[in-house]
């Protein structure tokens, strides 16, 4: 998908394509959207974000899949969950995919970032549920940080919140410069307006870590070579591999954090290499 001068008109235009749904949450709804035909494939967003974090990749992967991408409880269009805590996300997930996918359970999920923390108690919660999980640049494994200088926007103008934007952007979530396109902006921009329920708690500093014993299901890993929130992917890779040592752990030169939006086309390649045939059938 290429990168069009109005970031909003190429949202709009993803979003027609595809099918919006909601399911029960707290005192609201959880909002889905859905695109293609083939085996179902669920996305889930990092902290701050909502299914835009996925806008690089919904087209190449809905060319094979049933691709299912949903804002978590507390973003983009979700309602906050009824509590702010793991199970009761993942009821409200398992409750939305028992309605929307039905028959076609279990399917494979994809979690980035905050994302695969959730993805990751869904997996252990309701295990009938999941076929494989694949997690995308995951913090929650105790391992080291990095802190990235972010500055806040209150009082500025227009103009001055697209560069601390831009220098968020690169502290946070893409490598290269060139990388933050007006879409990214933009992405960024709307997402964090959305954004209500806090991940701090729900991820650090091993909420993912101390789950992994316990989950009984196939997990593998894409990481960006030069992800900044959790670097070092042969540090993350060992922790993982303790519990998963079949384990097929995919690196992208050249990314940063947010792996599928700055390498798209590398991520789709590792994605499917690791789904094999799992998601090929109708």
């Amino acid at each position: 998908m290429s990168v069009q001068s109005d970031p909003a008109e190429l949202i709009a235009q993803v979003e027609a394509r595809g099918r919006r749904y909601e399911t029960a949450c707290g005192d609201g709804a959880l909002v889905w959207r859905n695109w293609g035909s083939g085996a179902p494939l669920l996305l889930a967003h990092g902290a701050g974000g909502s299914w835009l974090h996925w806008i690089r990749n919904i087209d190449a992967l809905a060319e094979d899949y049933s691709v299912w991408a949903v804002d978590l409880p507390g973003y983009g269009e979700s309602a906050l969950p009824a509590e702010e805590n793991h199970r009761t996300i993942s009821s409200a997930l398992a409750n939305g995919l028992v309605e929307l996918v039905g028959s076609r359970l279990p399917l494979d999920l994809v979690g980035f970032s905050f994302g695969g923390v959730a993805l990751g108690h869904l997996a252990m919660h309701y295990p009938e549920l999941v076929r494989r999980l694949v997690l995308v640049d995951t913090g929650g494994l105790d391992t080291p940080r990095s802190h990235p200088d972010l500055r806040g926007m209150r009082g500025l103008d227009a103009a001055a919140r697209v560069e601390v934007n831009r220098h968020n952007l690169l502290q946070l979530m893409l490598y290269a410069e060139e990388s933050v396109d007006d879409l990214a902006l933009y992405i960024q921009a709307r997402v964090g307006t959305q954004a209500r329920l806090n991940p701090i708690d729900l991820v650090l500093p091993d909420k993912l870590l101390k789950i992994l014993p316990k989950l009984s299901l196939p997990v593998d890993c894409i990481w960006g070579e030069l992800d900044q929130p959790h670097p070092n992917p042969p540090a993350q890779e060992a922790v993982l591999r303790r519990f998963f040592p079949k384990m097929d752990f995919r690196v992208i030169e050249g990314a940063g954090h947010w792996v599928m939006y700055e390498r798209p086309e590398a991520f789709h390649a590792a994605l499917r290499g690791i789904l094999g045939n799992s998601c090929k059938a109708a």
